[in-house]
C-alpha cells in the first residue's frame, strides 16, 4: 500500500500526459495540460534514476516539495511567522525603525511599549526632573587625533562602518558616500580599498587597511608604502584604520566569493578575476605590539599626519594589553581604536566563526576602555564601537560604557533598502545592495537612497538628542554608566556603574588593582610579543 501511495502522483501524471496527448488532435485546448503532465512525468522519471537524494528516489515528484519549502522558508518566516521582536539577526521592529527614519516618516508608536519591562535584561536611560531643551544634533561631533597627529578630524558620533566595494555593489557604495557627503559624516571603505565609487561624490573616507593591503600591496601581497602614500594624502581620506580582526569572523581573513570578484574589483584589489579573495589571517607588516606601534607611526607620517588607529574584535586579553604596554614603551599612540563585536555583520564567514568566536561588543568595549584608563592612556585615544547599532538608544548605551562614537553597517544597509534576505554571499541580493550583478544593482537608485542614508543619520541623532535632553544632558560626551539602567531579575534593577567593573586612572600601572582579571592579564601581557608571558600566580606581586 505504501509503495502505491509513493508513486501515485507519478502514475497520475503519466496517465494524464498519455490521455491528453492522444486527445490533442481532437481537442487542441489540452496542450497546457499535456505539457504540465509531461514535464512532471519527466521529473518523476529523473527522480527515480538520480542517485543524490534518497527522498526523491523514494517519493518521485512529491519529494521535490521538501526543497521548495526549504527554499521559501526564510521568506515565509520573515513575512508571516516572525514576531516584531524576533532578532534574526535584526527584528522587524528594528528594521521598521530604520526604514521610517530613512524615508523621513514618523517612527512614533501608539499604545505603549511592546517590550517586557520586567524581563531580565531590559535596559533604559534614567530621565531627569531637570530635563532640558534638546541640543542641535549637528553639534554631536568629536575631534579625533592626539598630540602626535597634525591633521585631526572632526567626526560625527555616528558613521558608516566598514563595508567593502565587492561585498557591496557600486551603486550601494555611491549612495552611502553621497549620503555621507550630504550629512557630514564619515564612510569607512572596508578592507577592499578605495574604489572609484568611493571617490565619485567626495564624502569623507576612513581608509581601512586589512591584512591584504588592497590598494597598497606589492605583487607578493605585502605592504607597499609608496602606493599607500599616493592614496592616503588625498584630502578625501580623513583617517587610516588598520584592521586587526573583524567581529563576525575574528582570526579569519575577509572573504569575497569568486562569483563577486569582477574584473573591476580585481583591478581595485590587485587579485585574480573570479577567484575567492581571502585576506590573510594576520598582517605581514608587523609581528609584535612594538612593531605595530612603529607601523602606526609610519602610516601617520606617510599620510601627512592624519589620524591613524586600528580596529579589532577582542580575543585574548593579554594581546590588547600587550599593545597598551607597547604604547607606553615606545611612546607612540594610535589616535583611535574601533572595537568590533562578535555580533557584527559580514557578507560571508564560516558559521562557527560568526556564532562562537570573539568577544561581544559591549564586553570588548568595556575592556578596551578600562585597559586604556588603567594604563593612563585613555585621554590620548578615542574609541569607536561597532555592532548591531540601529537606534539612538544603541548609541547611548555604547557611549555610556566608554565609546566616543558609534559605527553602523547594517543600519545603513537597511537605509539603502536591504530587506535582510540573508543572501549577501550569493551575488543574488534582491535589492541590489550586496551584489555585483549589473541588472540587480541598477534597481538601487543612487540619488534616492543617498537621501535616505542622510535621513537615517540625521533622524537618529535627533532622537538621541531628545533622549539626552530628557536625561538632563546636553551632549553625548556627558552620558556615563550611571545614567543607564538594566533589569537583572524581576525585582531588581542596577545602574551600569553598579554592574560593570570600572578601573581608576593609572590603576594597572601602580600594580595595586583589586580586580583579579585585569591585574592578572596585565602581568601576562608583553610589549615584545602577542603571546602571553608565563602566567603568574593571582596572589603574587
Amino acid at each position: 500500500m505504501l509503495r502505491i501511495n509513493r508513486f501515485t502522483v507519478l502514475v497520475l501524471c503519466i496517465v494524464v500526459a498519455a490521455v491528453s496527448g492522444l486527445s490533442l488532435v481532437a481537442r487542441p485546448g489540452l496542450w497546457p495540460l499535456f505539457l504540465i503532465a509531461a514535464a512532471l512525468s519527466l521529473l518523476g522519471g529523473y527522480d527515480l534514476i538520480q542517485r543524490r537524494h534518497s527522498v526523491r528516489r523514494n517519493y518521485p515528484i512529491i519529494g521535490n516539495t521538501r526543497w521548495l519549502i526549504e527554499w521559501m522558508r526564510p521568506e515565509i518566516r520573515q513575512y508571516l511567522l516572525e514576531s516584531d521582536h524576533d532578532r534574526t539577526p535584526f527584528s522587524r521592529s528594528q528594521r521598521s525603525l530604520v526604514y521610517a527614519r530613512a524615508k523621513n516618516e514618523s517612527s512614533e508608536r501608539a499604545f505603549g511599549t511592546q517590550l517586557d519591562v520586567y524581563g531580565n535584561g531590559y535596559e533604559f536611560i534614567s530621565p531627569s526632573i531637570g530635563a532640558i531643551s534638546a541640543a542641535d544634533p549637528e553639534s554631536f561631533r568629536i575631534e579625533i587625533g592626539g598630540s602626535q597627529c597634525t591633521a585631526p578630524y572632526s567626526a560625527s558620533i555616528l558613521n558608516i562602518s566598514a563595508m567593502s566595494f565587492g561585498s557591496l555593489s557600486a551603486n550601494a557604495i555611491r549612495a552611502l558616500n553621497r549620503g555621507a557627503k550630504m550629512g557630514g559624516f564619515a564612510h569607512d571603505t572596508g578592507e577592499g580599498g578605495i574604489s572609484a565609487y568611493h571617490r565619485e561624490h567626495g564624502g569623507d573616507l576612513i581608509w581601512e587597511l586589512g591584512s591584504g593591503y588592497f590598494g597598497c600591496r606589492t605583487a607578493a601581497g605585502d605592504f607597499d608604502p609608496e602606493r599607500f602614500a599616493a592614496q592616503a594624502v588625498v584630502p578625501q581620506v580623513r583617517m587610516i584604520e588598520i584592521k586587526l580582526s573583524q567581529g563576525a569572523k575574528p582570526g579569519h581573513g575577509g572573504i569575497l566569493p569568486g562569483a563577486k570578484v569582477t574584473a573591476e574589483i580585481a583591478a581595485t584589489r590587485d587579485v585574480p578575476v573570479g577567484v575567492d579573495c581571502v585576506s590573510p589571517s594576520h598582517h605581514t607588516a608587523f609581528t609584535t605590539p612594538i612593531e605595530m606601534m612603529h607601523f602606526i607611526a609610519r602610516l601617520r607620517q606617510l599620510s601627512g599626519g592624519k589620524p591613524v588607529g586600528f580596529k579589532l574584535c577582542i580575543g585574548h586579553p593579554w594581546e590588547f594589553m600587550g599593545i597598551a604596554k607597547a604604547m607606553i614603551e615606545t611612546g607612540i599612540r594610535p589616535d583611535f581604536i574601533v572595537v568590533d563585536g562578535a555580533e557584527g555583520g559580514t557578507g560571508a564567514a564560516p558559521l562557527e566563526f560568526t556564532d562562537h568566536l570573539g568577544v561581544p561588543m559591549r564586553e570588548g568595549l568595556l575592556f578596551v576602555h578600562n585597559t586604556l584608563v588603567g594604563a593612563g592612556l585613555r585621554q590620548d585615544i578615542k574609541i569607536g564601537a561597532a555592532g548591531k547599532v540601529v537606534s539612538a538608544f544603541d548609541i547611548a548605551s555604547l557611549l555610556a560604557i566608554g565609546a566616543d562614537w558609534a559605527n553602523a553597517a547594517r543600519g545603513f544597509m537597511f537605509a539603502l533598502g536591504c530587506i535582510q534576505s540573508l543572501s549577501c554571499n550569493t551575488n543574488r541580493c534582491p535589492t541590489g545592495v550586496a551584489t555585483q550583478d549589473a541588472w540587480r544593482q541598477r534597481a538601487l537608485v543612487v540619488p534616492d537612497k543617498a537621501e535616505r542614508v542622510r535621513n537615517f543619520h540625521r533622524n537618529t541623532l535627533a532622537a538621541l538628542s531628545e533622549m539626552l535632553a530628557a536625561a538632563g544632558l546636553e551632549h553625548p560626551r556627558d552620558i556615563g554608566p550611571h545614567h543607564l539602567v538594566r533589569r537583572v531579575n524581576q525585582t531588581e534593577i542596577r545602574l551600569f556603574s553598579q554592574l560593570h567593573v570600572l578601573l581608576e586612572p593609572g590603576e594597572l600601572l601602580s600594580g595595586a588593582s583589586d580586580h583579579d582579571f585585569y591585574s592578572y592579564a596585565w602581568r601576562t601581557a608583553r610589549a615584545d610579543s602577542f603571546a602571553a608571558a608565563p602566567a603568574p600566580s593571582l596572589q603574587s606581586g
